[in-house]
């Protein structure tokens, strides 16, 4: 799995030299540091983990380059290799749900919103 916050982006670590993190429930942030909900959603990146290290790298680096965009909103982000798994919580705003995903997919044509969640 391969941690994504805010303050660091997107590591650019060979994928092949990560440890496994404890349960994604135990660490995502479900409130920001005023206590206000956090909202989430998940995207697919089909077959990354197939892809060279290469190529994982060059992904992760185009959805890097859209979370540091989005860097006041994006609190928590992780690509799990293992499921090709993006999961991102942002402070809520109107639309953002939609827009970022959006943003995601220009960058990477593969990429697919599994679902949008509000806590």
């Amino acid at each position: 799995m391969l941690p994504v916050h805010r303050s660091q982006g997107l590591a650019a670590t060979d994928p092949s030299s990560l440890e496994p993190a404890g349960p994604l429930w135990q660490r995502v942030p479900t409130r920001d540091e005023n206590g206000n909900p956090l909202a989430d959603f998940m995207m697919l990146v089909p077959r990354l983990k197939r892809r060279s290290p290469e190529q994982q790298h060059d992904v992760l680096a185009r959805i890097n380059r859209v979370l540091l965009s989005y860097q006041s909103s994006v609190v928590f982000a992780e690509l799990n290799l293992r499921t090709n798994l993006l999961w991102v919580s942002i402070r809520p705003r109107l639309g953002l749900c939609l827009e970022l995903p959006a943003a995601i997919k220009v960058m990477v044509p593969e990429a697919l919103l599994v679902g949008p969640y509000w806590r």
